[in-house]
């Protein structure tokens, strides 16, 4: 059976190609819904709207869960509110990348 942990670990082997930490650490995934036990809803960000990156990283979530055994079918939305910033970054990613 699935788990948020396990989604969540996969998740974090999927990297915003322009920012050197990945989705999960960028506060990108807003939330994930386990739905019966082989769906896995995930709701997510990007940095900002029209983000070139946008398209890519859908596909990267979608396959990275789906690759993951026992998933069956994964749903990606992204949403704009609320907006991202800067503050939903991880603290040990700020240190990384000089924000702190």
């Amino acid at each position: 059976m699935i788990t948020q942990d396990a989604v969540l670990d996969a998740l974090r082997d999927v990297y915003d190609p322009e920012i050197p930490v990945n989705i999960v650490d960028l506060g990108l995934i807003y939330g994930l819904e386990l739905v019966d036990d082989d769906k896995v809803h995930v709701t997510m960000t990007m940095t900002f709207p029209g983000c070139p990156a946008s398209a890519y990283l859908h596909e990267e979530v979608r396959m990275r869960v789906e690759s993951l055994g026992g998933v069956d079918s994964v749903d990606v939305t992204v949403v704009w509110d609320p907006p991202w910033s800067p503050d939903m970054i991880a603290p040990h990613a700020k240190q990384m990348l000089g924000l702190d």
